[in-house]
């Protein structure tokens, strides 16, 4: 079908040198080890760790992190962060105070804003199957900070199929985690049709405390197929191999095809400096376990007040550029993944062009989801000529 070719790509891209990946934990290990500001760069002295007091993946202050006066200092402060939110972060954010910046004279990525772009865009998201015979489905992963929006996303594409505002997956506030176990949320179309060949896959959110942290193992043992849906993540019980429900054997369709970072474009200038060395560091082992990773840049209607008062104007506007420039560097990847998405929050209604942003979204995660497929699906030689 033309739909399904056209998330055909001629050749893959290439990941980078490939680094070692942590041994899966045995049933008798002791508590997984977790990823600090530190981060990783303790994983070879695996005794070392297991002595000290476990962390989660990655935990916010509760303010805005102050430059360490030394490298000792900086990781005293990264293992005793806090998890309580400061009274300046219990405040409101609506608006981020950016100088205002001239637009530019031409869209710096060619959008359609049409109602025919986006039934064809329905159109083309609501055929899609992956090329590989052995799934219908891409299980995409949403992974973000807490309050990034990975949950909204979730709610406002399936509202656009739904014709209306719903908010199927469950939404918090920005200084706690409401989604604390993994939850696949199948995209339906409009009611009577089949649902589309996409699964958003959705897990606590990076930071908020030790209550809600993930640790490494966890990420990676999702992705890799071997944590059950449902399955409620806490700091205390990493998944292992006696985890209830553990799928020990995955399949193809139970592992997760793409990975989505999802960041809060008004808080990149305000995330702790060592997020950024947790992001780069996750994408190394994701990407070693042969998946595609692309980003959403949510909230960009609070960065840019031309864009809040009308969506079509986000590839015009300057400081949506140089935010993207910046969340690229945060996430160590090329702008070229990373697209800007307007959520559903506070409308009753929907609007045409903020549903073309977020199809739009959609369809650039299923071109990456598909070359998963086309990596894992063995190929057609023919018959052997002897």
């Amino acid at each position: 079908m033309e739909e399904r070719n056209k998330y055909s790509f001629g050749s893959s891209f290439a990941f980078g040198t490939p680094k070692l990946l942590p041994s899966a934990p045995s049933t008798s290990a002791k508590p997984a080890i977790r990823m600090t500001t530190g981060a990783l760069s303790t994983l070879t002295d695996v005794s070392s760790i297991e002595r000290s007091e476990n962390k989660p993946l990655f935990t916010f202050p509760g303010n805005i992190a102050k430059p360490a006066s030394s490298t000792a200092a900086g990781a005293k402060d990264a293992l005793s962060t806090v998890t309580d939110v400061s009274s300046t972060e219990k405040r409101a954010q609506t608006f981020v105070c950016i100088p205002t910046q001239p637009k530019l004279e031409s869209q710096w990525r060619d959008m359609e804003w049409t109602e025919e772009q986006k039934t064809s865009l329905m159109k083309t998201i609501s055929s899609y199957r992956p090329i590989c015979h052995e799934v219908t489905q891409a299980r995409v992963l949403l992974l973000g900070p807490v309050g990034s929006g990975k949950s909204s996303f979730v709610s406002s594409v399936q509202s656009v199929f739904n014709g209306r505002v719903t908010n199927r997956a469950m939404v918090g506030s920005s200084l706690t985690s409401f989604t604390k176990k993994l939850q696949s949320f199948h995209i339906h179309c409009q009611k009577g049709e089949d649902p589309t060949g996409l699964v958003l896959c959705d897990i606590v959110g990076l930071g908020g405390g030790e209550m809600t942290g993930l640790t490494l193992y966890d990420i990676l043992s999702v992705i890799k197929g071997h944590v059950p849906e449902g399955h409620k993540f806490s700091p205390d019980q990493p998944v292992r191999s006696e985890t209830v429900g553990y799928v020990k054997k995955p399949s193809l369709k139970d592992k997760i095809h793409c990975v989505a970072f999802v960041v809060d474009g008004s808080k990149i200038l305000t995330y702790p400096k060592g997020l950024s060395t947790t992001f780069q560091q996750l994408r190394e082992h994701i990407s070693e376990l042969g998946v595609h990773q692309v980003a959403l840049l949510t909230h960009v209607d609070q960065i840019c007040p031309e864009t809040a008062k009308d969506v079509t104007k986000v590839y015009e506007s300057r400081i949506i550029r140089d935010m993207m420039s910046k969340a690229g560097a945060l996430l160590g990847m090329s702008t070229s993944y990373i697209v800007p998405v307007k959520n559903y929050s506070s409308e009753l209604d929907l609007d045409a062009s903020t549903d073309v942003l977020l199809l739009s979204a959609v369809d650039h995660i299923l071109q990456y989801a598909e070359l998963y497929f086309q990596d894992n699906t063995p190929q057609h030689t023919g018959p052997k000529i002897v």
